[in-house]
């Protein structure tokens, strides 16, 4: 059992609703990310336990598939105008620098119930400094500011109303997580969703093995050229 963090006690959880922020993507179909694509068997199995130990308290609907992100690309473009538009130039950029590092396979421990005030998530233990290393190839301004606070995790859901703490708290502490599960990490995966779905599920674009510095597309490359 893991005590909770982020939610501080007297207040309220912070809420989502289901609809298209276009003012947000701003008609921009799909948004980029790196991450550990976790979706395995074993995490799964701990991934579906604590929605289901959760289930009242968050978003129907929620389908993103257990990973833990590690950078925040912005919206695919062949022609990037906006800050949050992802070029190839930056993909590029990237890439150079993880081969660069040359960063080698690493493991991480992902544990119980803790929470952010608008998700709750599965906590993950950097054991080996594999993710700070990682990210410190891929961040990038402006999406990735504040990477001091950056907390590893594997995010469980998002809350459906702000729900007092009062009433989260005690439902986080007695999730029974089991022995931490250890994972060995290999391969981190560009990823992709759809801007307009709240939670809906992601699509693996491309994956770059830390071995030999290799991305292998899944289907086309994602830029024109």
């Amino acid at each position: 059992m893991t005590p909770s963090a982020g939610l501080s006690p007297g207040s309220r959880c912070i809420g989502s609703v289901r609809r298209d922020f276009v003012e947000w993507h701003l008609g921009r179909p799909r948004y980029a990310l790196w991450a550990l694509d976790l979706d395995m068997p074993v995490l799964r199995r701990r991934f579906d336990a604590a929605q289901a130990h959760l289930e009242g308290l968050l978003l129907a609907g929620y389908r993103r598939q257990p990973h833990v992100t590690l950078s925040l690309c912005g919206f695919p473009a062949d022609a990037p105008v906006r800050d949050d538009d992802f070029g190839a130039e930056t993909l590029a950029w990237q890439l150079a620098a993880l081969r660069a590092a040359r960063p080698l396979a690493f493991d991480i421990r992902v544990d119980g119930l803790a929470s952010f005030a608008s998700a709750p998530y599965l906590v993950v233990d950097d054991a080996d400094g594999g993710i700070a290393a990682l990210r410190r190839c891929l961040a990038r301004d402006p999406l990735d500011r504040g990477t001091a606070h950056y907390v590893p995790h594997v995010t469980v859901g998002l809350y459906a109303d702000d729900w007092p703490t009062a009433r989260v708290q005690p439902r986080l502490d007695a999730f029974s997580a089991g022995a931490p599960l250890r994972l060995r990490v290999a391969t981190i995966s560009l990823l992709s969703y759809q801007a307009a779905d709240i939670g809906g599920p992601l699509t693996c674009l491309a994956e770059y093995t830390l071995a030999d510095g290799l991305l292998r597309w899944h289907g086309t490359a994602l830029f024109a050229g």
